[in-house]
């Protein structure tokens, strides 16, 4: 082998990437070389490059198609390892790889290890038949060695002849920041294409450089991220340098993490509605037939619920969901194919900067079939039939969109702010405990705040009539409803323009009554709650007077508050008793019983308060009752305690009232066609959960990424994230239903907030993302170590909810949308693009009159951004077959202004890794000026030995990629080397075998 190796002139060495000072390394010095660089994690440990020269076919008029294939073996190891193999270049005898072959920290190779490099030849790509013209062997420590580090080795082929010559230059890892060393000018073609020297100003530095996060090292990134695979490539530059390329892709946890959390919160918010249906109470029997409907339907999901979670959590398979598994019921709700695309491109000077895309299969329900169209097919239809029923229904009850929208906003409102009462009211009662002034004054703010909000919420027309309709549903009402006639009567529920009424179509004056007097019924429930507010508030104020005023002139001030109360108590309105057993309006109480009287009794729709929540007398109004003062002297405590205690149980009182008649509204809206809503929502909820878990993954590498951009978070808190998906789906057959549905759940993803917390530790777990919310709206806490938190502005500690935009652009591209453009309907597609647009445009006119200019990156293009938004416009607009341009200015804008990229198709596997390799090149050759005459021969280099192809592996096989589609030659281990042991060739045979059936099941 030395004979047949010859040494390199060259006394220039390249531009590095390993960390050697000394021509001549001792193996210490080797070994420590080897270790990588501590500052960069993934940086490889040993990079090389490879040229064949001379190359020799048996038939002299065909030049060769040839790739090499790299092999290693680490002594004692006694086997051939396959580890890369480099891109096919045809008809060339003097091939120059652009693929790098890297050996990254985990490859566990020393300077002992030898490396084979086996060149052959392909014959016919399409039938992958091809044969080994030659091979060569190095040891890693000799390349080290190498003053030059390169080696020029003969090729031998297995008759040993010398059959051409390989070049193995190694790239030298010195510190970039320190080291600006010159480097050799490349040939002037390479693979007989011609290279042209470009404007040195294309290659300049476009900003600082900024800490890179590592998908295998970073704390947080390795958290969500795994099984990383990483290549490497050398592309030339227009002025005769070269682009170092890292190229990575990633699976994620979060693609079971996620569906886990959404399922779980599904199966909650469902149970809860059954909850609150069974709490509206005995209802007449026309409703509880009703009422019974829907239970059944919602129990039939959280059936369905229960089960999907129970196999989400048994699952033990890897961390994503390959295409064929896409009609799985048990993974219905996991994304397929979720993976994050790194490249990360640098320079000969040190600066770099990565580019990151999720790719992800199509959101679509696959197990639910597209015979019946897809989302926004079937949202038409149900919305279509709930009109026809509503027509058609002999007891009117219709509801516009919007008063169902806000019976959802009211209900919310309503936990919520009950939950804020009871705590700042527990906070008040132990602040009077402590004595605590400044305690007591702020929380009193708060909890009158919180409070008058609430009072609000309950204070509208919506809300006084769904209570109407509630009671008007109850047994007793219709019993209540004698008439002396023989004419039927019915209750008619309408929703006329803004607010339902309620009518009695009967003669009986006895119910218009009734319903007046429900109205002043429920003004007084809330009423009381303000009133009880009222006392709390004086008596806070008079606790805090006394406290200030010195003793002497505590009798003065006491009465001066009480003539001062006596007169506002004139002004302000009264609080009632109810008393729902008076049936006319006349028996209705004009004053307040004395305290000594018991209070009345309640009727199944009103519950009673209880004694300690009896409406202030008006001696307790004036505070005319001093023996609680002189009894407790020194207590606040013990003084607010009661006036605490009725607030809250008169909230409790006016928000139970409150959220059943809006749990009763919404269930006359979705009675008519429950058993199609339920439907239609779950496959909604599928939709929207492979939709959320991409989205969620792309928001945590962008803000690793930019988390010391203080433009990039700026933007962030101030106008949101913008998401930009890209689909390659066709208009045609069931890709025209899948685009139905991942349009849908793309602007569903309207409904995501995010905040960003303090992680509790440092552990995986951790840092996990974890979901809250309900379908009306999801927030998602994304936890940051604490180095990482504390290096972000303070609108994001403090808790501010980040905002997301979506647009979704799409163009079909196969064979199905020719027929499509030719036979079918594109419609869907211009209409997604569109309003995609207009949001798009939207988002960039906000941007531009909060933030500045400078809080975007820089980037080489010569045109601005409102010139590609209108480039973009122009080919929305335009009626162009497989427009690509739109894909591509839609992408760039996005970049522009700090989005994150999404791009699929229906499996995230052929069109994905089409469009990804596509658009590193653009990048490569538009931003960091890679020359263009290789343009095509890097994007072969990407799209045969890149990382998109251990995509289409691991979807074949459900194993860990193996290296080439076709025949793998280093596989077929060195025979020499295994005649030295029996037991090696047993081994042998049987990884022979093992590797055939491997094939067998690929085919």
């Amino acid at each position: 082998m030395a004979g047949g190796r010859e040494r390199s002139s060259r006394t220039q060495r390249p531009w590095s990437v390993y960390r050697a000072n000394t021509f001549e390394l001792s193996s210490e010095m080797i070994g420590l070389a080897l270790a990588g660089n501590s500052q960069d994690p993934d940086e490889p440990v040993l990079e090389f490059s490879i040229a064949c020269t001379e190359l020799a076919t048996p038939a002299l008029e065909r030049k060769p198609n040839s790739f090499v294939a790299v092999s290693c073996t680490t002594p004692p190891q006694a086997f051939w390892t396959k580890h890369a193999q480099t891109e096919i270049i045809e008809g060339t005898s003097n091939p120059m790889f652009l693929s790098s072959i890297a050996f990254f920290q985990d490859c566990n190779i020393n300077h002992q290890t030898q490396v084979k490099l086996a060149v052959y030849d392909v014959k016919d790509r399409s039938q992958g038949t091809m044969y080994m013209l030659g091979s060569a062997l190095f040891a890693v420590k000799e390349l080290l060695q190498e003053k030059s580090h390169r080696l020029e080795l003969e090729l031998r082929s297995a008759e040993n002849q010398r059959v051409g010559k390989v070049t193995v230059a190694a790239w030298q890892m010195e510190d970039r920041a320190d080291h600006r060393m010159s480097v050799r000018s490349l040939p002037e073609s390479i693979n007989g294409r011609t290279v042209l020297p470009v404007d040195e100003s294309l290659t300049e530095s476009m900003g600082v450089r900024i800490k890179y996060a590592s998908l295998c090292k970073d704390s947080l990134l390795r958290s969500v991220f795994g099984g990383t695979m990483s290549r490497m490539y050398r592309f030339p530059t227009t002025d005769g340098k070269h682009l170092r390329v890292l190229e990575q892709m990633a699976e994620s946890v979060l693609s079971l993490n996620i569906p886990r959390q959404f399922v779980k919160l599904l199966l909650e918010e469902d149970t809860a509605r059954v909850c609150e249906l069974e709490e509206l109470g005995e209802l007449s029997p026309c409703w509880e037939s009703l009422r019974r409907q829907i239970v059944s339907q919602y129990q039939s999901i959280i059936l369905t619920h229960q089960e999907t979670l129970s196999d989400l959590n048994s699952y033990r398979g890897p961390s994503f969901k390959a295409s064929n598994l896409k009609a799985d019921r048990k993974l219905e709700f996991m994304p397929t194919n979720l993976h994050v695309q790194r490249m990360r491109v640098q320079n000969e000077l040190g600066f770099e900067h990565t580019y990151d895309v999720v790719t992800i299969g199509a959101p679509a329900a696959h197990c639910q079939g597209f015979k019946s169209g897809g989302l926004r097919k079937l949202i038409q239809k149900f919305e279509e039939a709930k009109k026809h029923s509503a027509q058609s229904s002999s007891q009117s009850i219709v509801y516009i969109p919007q008063d169902i929208v806000r019976a959802k906003e009211i209900i919310a409102h309503i936990n919520t702010l009950k939950t804020q009462v009871n705590y700042y009211a527990e906070r008040l009662s132990r602040a009077a405990k402590d004595r605590s002034a400044s305690g007591l004054e702020r929380t009193l703010a708060i909890l009158s705040d919180k409070t008058r909000q609430l009072v609000t919420v309950c204070d509208c027309k919506l809300l006084a009539s769904a209570i109407q309709a509630l009671n008007a549903g109850r047994p007793e009402y219709i019993a209540s409803k004698a008439s002396p006639t023989t004419e039927p009567e019915q209750v008619v529920l309408r929703n006329d323009q803004d607010t339902l009424l309620a009518k009695w179509s009967g003669r009986n004056s006895r119910s218009s009554l009734h319903v007046d007097w429900q109205e002043e019924e429920w003004e007084k429930v809330w009423v009381n709650v303000d009133k009880s507010l009222e006392c709390i508030i004086q008596r806070v104020d008079k606790l805090l007077q006394k406290e200030r005023r010195p003793s002497s002139s505590s009798l003065d001030s006491s009465q001066h508050d009480l003539q001062g109360s006596s007169q506002k108590g004139d002004e302000k309105r009264r609080a009632f008793w109810i008393n729902p057993g008076s049936s006319s309006q006349d028996s209705l109480p004009s004053e307040p019983p004395p305290p000594s009287s018991s209070p009345p009794p309640y009727s199944s729709s009103s519950p009673a308060l209880s004694s300690s929540a009896r409406p202030p007398s008006p001696e307790q109004e004036n505070y005319g009752s001093p023996s609680a003062e002189e009894a407790y002297p020194g207590e606040w405590s013990e003084v607010l305690y009661p006036l605490l205690t009725t607030l809250t149980e008169c909230v409790a009182m006016m928000s139970d009232k409150a959220k059943k008649s809006m749990v009763f509204l919404l269930m006359q809206d979705s009675a008519p066609t429950i058993a199609m809503d339920v439907s239609l929502q779950y496959r909604r909820d599928v939709v929207f959960c492979q939709t959320l878990t991409a989205l969620i993954c792309g928001f945590v590498i962008k803000l690793r990424n930019c988390l010391r951009d203080n433009g990039f978070l700026r933007q962030l808190y101030t106008i949101g994230l913008l998401a930009q998906f890209e689909s390659l789906l066709s208009t045609y057959g069931d890709e025209l239903a899948m685009l139905e549905d991942m349009s849908v759940g793309v602007m569903d993803l309207r409904n995501v907030t995010f905040k960003v917390t303090q992680a509790a530790g440092s552990s995986a777990p951790d840092m996990l993302p974890i979901i809250t919310g309900n379908r009306d709206g999801f927030n998602v806490r994304i936890p940051l170590p604490g180095s990482m938190f504390d290096a972000l502005p303070r609108e994001i500690q403090s808790g501010m909810l980040l905002r997301v935009q979506p647009v979704h652009f799409n163009v079909g591209i196969n064979e199905q949308q020719t027929l499509a453009e030719k036979f079918g309907d594109t419609s869907l597609q211009e209409i997604i693009n569109v309003e995609s647009l207009s949001r798009l445009n939207s988002y960039y006119e906000q941007f531009k009159e909060v933030l500045p200019e400078d809080c975007l990156p820089r980037s080489r293009s010569q045109t601005c951004l409102p010139e590609l938004l209108r480039f973009l416009g122009q080919n929305v607009n335009a009626r162009k077959n497989k427009n690509v341009d739109i894909l591509w200015q839609a992408a760039e804008i996005c970049r522009r202004l700090n989005g994150v990229r999404f791009t699929s198709c229906k499996s995230a596997k052929d069109r994905t890794a089409m469009s990804v390799t596509l658009e590193q090149c653009l990048i490569l050759q538009h931003e960091h000026g890679m020359a263009p005459q290789v343009f095509t021969q890097a994007l072969d280099c990407m799209r045969s030995v890149g990382t998109r192809e251990g995509v289409i592996q691991k979807n074949l096989s459900g194993l860990l990629p193996v290296r080439d589609l076709r025949l793998d030659p280093s596989l077929m281990y060195s025979l020499p080397l295994l005649a030295l042991s029996p037991n090696l060739l047993v081994v042998w045979i049987f990884l022979s075998v093992a590797y055939f059936l491997a094939k067998v099941r690929c085919r």
